[in-house]
C-alpha cells in the first residue's frame, strides 16, 4: 500500500492543486509544503464556501490533520499570519497544527522592493513575477546570506545579519534602479516584532516527518507552481524560483527519496499560463476567451488572468518523465462542455523537425509550431459528475485519447471546484 503521496503540477501552475489535496487529506495524517511561496494561491471549495491558501498547506482544512512548512519554502512573516487571521476568523485553528522548519529562509521587505524595481527595470522583457519577493529571497538562500527562521532565536545575530542584507540591497535600489532605499530599523522592527510568535511553531520538521512515517501515518506532499515553471526543467528564464518537480519534496520536506510513494500529476484538461513566456497552445480568438471565462482563469493569489490553450501532450510527457507521474489527476473538464470540437496539441513542428516533447530553455519552445488532431466535443454538462460511466461518450473518449498520448493513467477527475465534485478511477492511497 501506498503511505505517502506527492502532489505536483504537471503545466504552468494553477492546475487544481489545492482542491486535489484538500480531497485526499481525509487519508493523511500529515500535509507537508515543500517548495515556493506566498506566490502559490491553493483555492478550497468546501460546501460552497471558499478559502484560498498561499503558504499554509491546503490540509489545514481537516481537524486532527498536523501540516508542515518545509525548508524548501521562503516564507514572509506578514503573509504567514495575515493568512493565519484569516483562517482564524473562518474558525480554523491553524496554530496548534503548524510547524515550520527552522530552516525556511525569510522574505523581507528589502526582497519584495528589489523584486518591484527589477520587473519595472525589465520593461517589455519583464519575467512576470508576483511581486512578492520570492527570487531575490532564494538568491539570499543560495548566497548564503539568508535570515532564517532559526534566527529568530538570536536577535544580535539577526540584527547583524539585517544590517549587512539592507546595506547590500539598499546599494542596488539607489544606483541600479534609482529606488529609495528601505530603513533598516523599519525592517529589524518588523522582524522583532514577529519573532515571539512565530518562535512556538518552529520545530524539527524533518525528524517529525520520519516519525509519523515510521509509526504508519500517511504523508501528503503538497507542490506549489507547475513544472513547467521549474527553475532547472521548465521555461528558463520565464520561470519561478524553486524546484517545483516531485523530486524536490525530499530536499525540501527533508525526507529520503523511499518515502515518495506514489507521484500524483494534477492537469488541466487544457492548458492555462500566467505571466510572460512562450506559450505553443495559446489562443488568441473567441475560444481562449470562452477557456478562460468558462474557466474563471484568474490567478488565486494576484488576479492576473491566465492565458488559456489547448491541452499539450508534448509539454506534459516532459512533465511526466521528469517527475515520475504515477497517476493523472485531470481538472475543469466541464470548461470544455461547450465546444464542438476540441484540439489536442500531439507534437511541435521546430524547423525541418518535429519534435514529441517540449524542448528546454524558452526560446526553442517559442519557435515550436503545435500539430494538431480534433475530437468531437460533447456538448453535454460534466459539472459536478461522480462517476466515470455518467461521463457523456465523447468526454470518456477524450479522457483515454490524453492518457494513450502520454502514456499514464487518468486516475480522478475533478468536474467542478467542490471536494464533492470528483470521480475517482483508481485512488491514490488505494
Amino acid at each position: 500500500m501506498a503511505k505517502n503521496v506527492v502532489i505536483i503540477g504537471t503545466q504552468w501552475g494553477d492546475e487544481g492543486k489545492g482542491k486535489i489535496v484538500d480531497w485526499l487529506t481525509d487519508s493523511v495524517a500529515a500535509v507537508v509544503r515543500f517548495q515556493g511561496g506566498n506566490n502559490a494561491g491553493h483555492t478550497l471549495v468546501v460546501g460552497g464556501q471558499k478559502t484560498v491558501l498561499r503558504l499554509i498547506p491546503s490540509g489545514i482544512l481537516h481537524d486532527g490533520v498536523r501540516c508542515f512548512i518545509g525548508s524548501g519554502v521562503v516564507v514572509s512573516p506578514q503573509a504567514l499570519f495575515e493568512e493565519i487571521e484569516e483562517l482564524n476568523k473562518a474558525g480554523v485553528n491553524v496554530e496548534q497544527r503548524l510547524t515550520i522548519a527552522p530552516t525556511c529562509p525569510l522574505i523581507l521587505p528589502y526582497h519584495k522592493a528589489l523584486d518591484h524595481a527589477r520587473e519595472a527595470a525589465k520593461g517589455d522583457k519583464k519575467i512576470g513575477t508576483t511581486g512578492r519577493g520570492i527570487g531575490p529571497a532564494y538568491e539570499d538562500k543560495v548566497a548564503r546570506r539568508a535570515v532564517r527562521m532559526i534566527d529568530l532565536f538570536n536577535l544580535p545575530v539577526l540584527k547583524e545579519k539585517l544590517q549587512a542584507n539592507v546595506a547590500l540591497y539598499n546599494a542596488q535600489l539607489q544606483h541600479l534602479y534609482g529606488q529609495e532605499p528601505v530603513d533598516f530599523e523599519q525592517v529589524y522592527q518588523e522582524v522583532a516584532q514577529y519573532a515571539d510568535r512565530i518562535k512556538p511553531l518552529i520545530g524539527d520538521v524533518s525528524n517529525t516527518l520520519y516519525q509519523i512515517h515510521q509509526a504508519g501515518g500517511k504523508i501528503l506532499f503538497e507542490g506549489a507552481q507547475g513544472t513547467l515553471l521549474d527553475i532547472d526543467y521548465g521555461t528558463y528564464p520565464f520561470v519561478t524560483s524553486s524546484n517545483c518537480v516531485a523530486g524536490a519534496a525530499s530536499a525540501g520536506a527533508g525526507v529520503a527519496p523511499q518515502m515518495l510513494d506514489y507521484v500524483l500529476g494534477i492537469v488541466k484538461a487544457y492548458t492555462t499560463r500566467v505571466g510572460s513566456g512562450p506559450f505553443p497552445t495559446e489562443l488568441f480568438d473567441e475560444t481562449g476567451k470562452l477557456l478562460a471565462e468558462r474557466g474563471n482563469e484568474f490567478g488565486s493569489v494576484t488576479g492576473r488572468p491566465r492565458r488559456c490553450g489547448w491541452f499539450d501532450a508534448p509539454a506534459l510527457r516532459r512533465s511526466l518523465q521528469i517527475n515520475g507521474v504515477t497517476g493523472l489527476c485531470i481538472t475543469k473538464l466541464d470548461v470544455l462542455d461547450t465546444l464542438p470540437e476540441i484540439k489536442i496539441c500531439t507534437a511541435y513542428k521546430l524547423g525541418d523537425k518535429t519534435v514529441d516533447i517540449l524542448p528546454f530553455g524558452s526560446d526553442e519552445v517559442a519557435l515550436c509550431v503545435p500539430i494538431y488532431e480534433t475530437l468531437p466535443g460533447w456538448q453535454a454538462n460534466t459539472f459536478g459528475v461522480q462517476k466515470y460511466e455518467d461521463l457523456p461518450e465523447n468526454a470518456r473518449r477524450y479522457l483515454q485519447r490524453l492518457q494513450e498520448l502520454v502514456g499514464v493513467p487518468v486516475s480522478i477527475v475533478s468536474t467542478g471546484p467542490d471536494r464533492v465534485q470528483t470521480i475517482i478511477i483508481e485512488h491514490p492511497f488505494a
